[in-house]
């Protein structure tokens, strides 16, 4: 038996490859895409390999781990960003319950964005990055919809989110990478402040 995991983006995989041991003790398999997408209409992906996102394909894919028995549980771990929890889950459910056989789907929502469960852990940010800034650190409260990624970017990276911005996606993405690689090790899933984290923990934990 086996754990599939799905995440928006490398950086994701990557963090979630450290964590996952530190949740639980079940064989994982961990995937990524080229971000969140948009759930299609009528629940029809589109077959477009250039553009595999998450949510685009999201129907097919829980659709086909409803037939693997040795599928013990189907984690799908996405940013929130700025929609309503309650709709987004409702839409999300909607997807496994058009699913038949239904896998045992387990939906978690980083609040705005994954790096809120770094934010969620300042010591490990400061073992990571000995040089971030407290004043960003300190004024961030934990699960705000305030630019998430930023604010990390405005403690760790020299310049700021600002001059990261300026640089283009392609930076950006290469730096979340190092956040995830630099600091997921450092975290103490048990003491972590962000409210969506310790949902997905409790989650995590509860797979049997």
């Amino acid at each position: 038996m086996y754990v599939e995991v799905l995440v928006e983006d490398i950086s994701g995989k990557k963090a979630i490859e450290i964590l996952a041991p530190k949740l639980f003790n079940i064989p994982t398999r961990i995937h990524h895409y080229k971000g969140i997408g948009h759930i299609p209409k009528n629940m029809r992906p589109k077959t477009d390999a250039s553009k595999r996102q998450l949510l685009n394909e999201l129907p097919r894919l829980l659709q086909g781990f409803g037939r693997v028995s040795a599928c013990q549980a189907v984690v799908i771990i996405c940013d929130l960003d700025d929609r309503d929890k309650q709709a987004f889950l409702a839409e999300l459910n909607n997807i496994l319950e058009s699913c038949s056989p239904k896998p045992n789907a387990i939906f978690c929502l980083a609040v705005e964005e994954f790096e809120a469960w770094y934010l969620g852990d300042i010591n490990a940010i400061k073992q990571a990055y000995p040089r971030a800034k407290n004043n960003v650190l300190n004024a961030y409260e934990n699960d705000t919809i305030c630019g998430t990624w930023e604010t990390l970017a405005d403690a760790v990276y020299k310049g700021g989110s600002k001059d990261l911005i300026k640089k283009g996606w392609q930076e950006i993405g290469k730096q979340k990478s190092a956040w995830a690689e630099n600091i997921a090790p450092h975290m103490n899933v048990d003491e972590n402040l962000s409210p969506s984290f310790n949902e997905m923990r409790g989650k995590l934990q509860n797979i049997t």
